[in-house]
């Protein structure tokens, strides 16, 4: 007999989720009295989860319900909607950290930095051009061009934490960029660099 209780089935998930991405961890800090995360283009929502267990009340947004409900019972926050098509639902909302990873849809980049409530921290992830010559993806409308991450803060206004651009080895052989920025105004007693 299986028991469908969502605290069981929460914590199967939470079992069952690939781990976070390294960048990710080092850079989400504790949540601090009422903070919101928007977990965008969640996938099986292993960052949703970590934000979440970081204190964080999360919105995680994915167009594929099946996806989604590996943490429906969570207290995770889920929402199925088209990314790419149509307006935003959360659009008018703010948010405190902003995670993605693995997703690249260039029309909306400028509106996700603008959903950073001031001193709210944009985490972003994803492949890039190079990664083409390690496997999938390779299709140059899905990766990012040279400095593309840095345009978007720079762009966006945002402060620079960190900037990542090359290859890596885990949890499989990528070209990736990485970009941890803040939202003015900083605060630097927040901001540990090791």
């Amino acid at each position: 007999m299986t028991d469908n209780r969502p605290e069981l089935s929460a914590r199967a998930a939470i079992r069952d989720t690939p781990a976070p991405s390294a960048w990710i961890r080092r850079w989400l800090p504790a949540a601090e009295g009422d903070r919101h995360a928007l977990d965008l283009a969640c996938g099986s929502g292993r960052h949703s989860l970590l934000a979440h267990h970081m204190g964080y009340q999360v919105l995680a947004v994915d167009r594929d319900a099946q996806a989604l409900s590996t943490i429906q019972g969570s207290g995770v926050q889920t929402l199925q909607e088209d990314l790419e098509h149509g307006r935003w639902s959360f659009c008018a909302r703010r948010f405190d950290v902003i995670l993605c990873t693995h997703y690249l849809f260039r029309p909306r980049l400028d509106l996700l930095a603008s959903l950073l409530a001031p001193g709210g921290r944009l985490l972003y992830e994803t492949f890039a051009l190079g990664n083409e010559r390690f496997g999938r993806p390779s299709n140059p409308a899905f990766l990012l061009r040279p400095g593309e991450l840095l345009q978007l803060a720079y762009r966006a206004g945002l402060h620079v934490l960190a900037y990542e651009d090359g290859v890596v080895s885990q949890p499989r052989a990528a070209r990736v960029q990485r970009l941890a920025a803040v939202r003015a105004p900083l605060d630097d007693g927040r901001i540990a660099l090791d």
